[in-house]
């Protein structure tokens, strides 16, 4: 360990993303980004921006949220833009969920979450899953300085209907609710609507996975102007322009093209059910999923022996090594060859011993 590193360095136990390795005819399903790329009209837009790079870009992204604003149904000042929702989160963290009381989210989720708690010092418990890998509102019934969870979550896929939320908003009217929306375009219910009766929830969304724009990092928050204001507080003592003018153009640009973005949710959720029945044929335990992986375990083999024998065959997938998920792998919803390779893979490693 580095002599120069700062105690806050040391503790650290930094969040391990996806493998992205150089593997020749890789079937790469391990990190859910899309099979079909983004609207072409984003990428028109992000061509033209290129023009202009030696300029600085609106550090207050005003095209940008108007457009999210529109498309949501809210306010301008109720849009927060940061890069991809990582940003975004950890931003809420700081100006958010670091309270006097612990911060609540659960036991299997997004990894990010304990690794910001321990970054910015916020004292949190996890609230159990039930035996079904669901979350359970009730659960949730216990002192708390703020609460955050995935919806639908990950890595399960499972989404909580938007009338729980609305539950356990009533329930926590005092304290700060993030729920964290990457993947609620392929079927979750948002809680966007409940915003304008419960001044305590963010909403967080990315256009890294329905818009296929991972590669642009663009993630956004929609809430009370009040909340809004707080993120942007944190980001302006951080980093005054965290979007660049190519993404702005780009994701504004995804924003207006409404039919490609549900085309290609359409086709995604298409192919989710797809690989979902071929795995069950293969006597595969799958979860129901309203994103574009799914979760699933094979009763008698094991989830790394499962995973190494398919990146072995050039078929990538997420295999989380912790107590409750070591016999389930993490599938993203691939083109249908992908799903065809993945499909014979496992049934040729199933074969044998």
């Amino acid at each position: 360990m580095n002599p120069f590193w700062s105690q806050t360095a040391r503790e650290l136990s930094p969040y391990v993303p996806g493998e992205q390795p150089r593997i020749a005819d890789l079937v790469k399903l391990n990190t859910n980004e899309s099979p079909f790329g983004p609207s072409p009209r984003a990428v028109e837009a992000m061509q033209a921006a290129a023009g202009s790079l030696r300029l600085y870009p609106d550090p207050e992204a005003t095209e940008l949220r108007a457009a999210l604003a529109a498309h949501h149904g809210v306010k301008p000042e109720q849009v927060f833009v940061g890069n991809g929702s990582d940003e975004v989160i950890a931003h809420a963290f700081v100006a958010l969920l670091k309270q006097a009381k612990p911060l609540l989210f659960p036991d299997v989720t997004y990894s990010f979450y304990p690794v910001w708690a321990q970054l910015f010092g916020v004292a949190y418990e996890t609230v159990p899953l039930d035996d079904d890998l669901r979350q359970r509102v009730e659960d949730y019934r216990r002192e708390a300085g703020a609460i955050v969870f995935a919806n639908p979550n990950a890595p399960t896929g499972i989404a909580l209907p938007r009338a729980e939320i609305a539950r356990l908003l009533e329930e926590h009217r005092d304290i700060p609710v993030l729920v964290d929306e990457a993947y609620v375009d392929f079927g979750g219910e948002s809680a966007v609507p409940l915003i304008a009766r419960h001044p305590n929830l963010l909403v967080v969304q990315t256009m890294s996975k329905s818009r296929a724009l991972a590669g642009l990092r663009v993630g956004y928050a929609l809430g009370d102007a009040g909340l809004v204001e707080a993120l942007t507080r944190v980001k302006d003592s951080f980093n005054s322009y965290p979007l660049g003018r190519i993404a702005q153009a780009g994701a504004t640009a995804s924003l207006r093209d409404d039919a490609y973005f549900r085309e290609t949710c359409a086709r995604v959720v298409a192919g989710r059910e797809a690989m979902a029945r071929e795995l069950a044929k293969l006597g595969f335990v799958v979860l129901p999923s309203a994103t574009n992986f799914v979760f699933a375990r094979h009763p008698a083999r094991g989830g790394a022996e499962l995973a190494s024998a398919l990146r072995d065959r050039a078929v990538l997938v997420r295999h989380f090594n912790k107590p409750r998920t070591a016999p389930w792998l993490r599938i993203t919803v691939g083109t249908a060859d992908d799903t065809t390779r993945l499909v014979a893979a496992l049934a040729d490693i199933l074969k044998t011993r």
